[in-house]
């Protein structure tokens, strides 16, 4: 299976399957001598992590990290620091209910990969949709906490909030707040109507989607044009998760609306009067906030009647069971938050390659 290497410089690669016996990542071209801080990396992994109510699966997963190769304490360090050489992170599955699918064997499920990968591969894991389970983001959120490391020691930061959920849109943004409720809701108000929709959704069997948006700093100059334009590669990472169907760059969609005296970015002694190009112009970074949003889709496994076929090619009907999420909010921000994270040191570690080869 090709594709599961994200990145030139810093390389990342997933393995494994939601009920396999672990998942896990290696990192590639970290550099070395970062002193790797394993509480920020396991908080980061908490959020993302099943079995903490409101909209998320009753699965429950300690998604304890391992760091078996790549780092090293010195003596009279309290802390492991990168050496240089591939990073191996290990994410051991513990409460995987495989037979929750065994009526699943041979059905191909509304919404899910159950098709696709039946016909690219002749063969699938059906157990929780092996491989493209959104159980693998776990291992990206892991990789992404230790890209976070190394970026904050040039001042980057990456931050995602909800701004809608199941049709329910903020009317305010606080960001101080966005930690105060389950949905990262920047609405205190808007997070209860979210919270209430959600109950509403459960209540049915049916399941909602809605809009996150990331936002980062970012020094000028990342990006390398023609095909690998900063918001190219960061549209590359985030549409690579399995429940993103749509990314927009600051106006996003919206500029098609605007006419260019609207739209263009006027530039002052000061700096940028606003921000519609969402930090990049020309696909390389200006120095202003990176602004992006994606579009989350509703989880497919609901517990509705759909109808299907099987692998015989006959129609059938099914109830998906099991544990499942109610909405990919607000478990996927912290994986939105690893793949712009991931792709910013990417970017950052070429462009500094290239200024050393100047």
């Amino acid at each position: 299976m090709a594709g599961n290497t994200f990145g030139q410089v810093f390389r990342v690669t997933t393995w494994g399957e939601s009920h396999g016996t672990a998942i896990g990542a290696v990192i590639d071209g970290c550099p070395s001598g970062i002193a790797l801080d394993l509480e920020k990396i396991q908080r980061e992994m908490a959020r993302r992590r099943p079995g903490q109510g409101g909209a998320s699966s009753p699965r429950k997963e300690p998604d304890t990290i391992e760091i078996l190769s790549g780092v090293f304490t010195p003596e009279g360090e309290g802390a492991p620091r990168t050496t240089g050489t591939p990073i191996s992170l290990v994410i051991f599955n513990k409460d995987a209910h495989s037979k929750s699918y065994d009526n699943l064997r041979d059905v191909f499920r509304p919404g899910h990969g159950d098709f696709t990968y039946q016909a690219k591969y002749g063969i699938r894991d059906h157990r929780g949709g092996g491989r493209a389970s959104a159980r693998e983001t776990a291992a990206r959120v892991a990789a992404g906490a230790v890209a976070a490391q190394v970026l904050a020691q040039h001042g980057i930061e990456v931050v995602a909030c909800t701004i809608a959920l199941g049709g329910i849109r903020i009317a305010r943004r606080d960001m101080a707040t966005i930690h105060d409720n389950p949905y990262c809701c920047p609405d205190p108000e808007a997070a209860q109507r979210m919270e209430q929709r959600v109950r509403e959704v459960r209540g049915r069997g049916d399941t909602v989607g809605g809009i996150v948006e990331i936002r980062g700093s970012c020094p000028p100059g990342l990006g390398e044009p023609v095909f690998d334009k900063l918001e190219a590669d960061l549209a590359h990472g985030l549409m690579s998760i399995g429940a993103v169907k749509g990314v927009e760059f600051g106006a996003g969609f919206a500029a098609a609306d605007l006419l260019g005296s609207e739209n263009n970015d006027s530039i002052c002694t000061s700096g940028f009067a606003s921000n519609n190009a969402g930090g990049v112009l020309a696909g390389i970074s200006s120095g202003q906030e990176l602004v992006m949003r994606v579009a989350v889709k509703p989880i497919p496994s609901i517990a509705i009647e759909q109808t299907t076929i099987n692998r015989a090619g006959e129609a059938v009907t099914i109830k998906v069971g099991g544990r499942h999420d109610i909405s990919a909010i607000p478990r996927i921000i912290p994986v939105c938050e690893a793949m712009v994270r991931l792709t910013l040191l990417d970017h950052l570690l070429r462009q500094s390659a290239q200024a050393v080869e100047k």
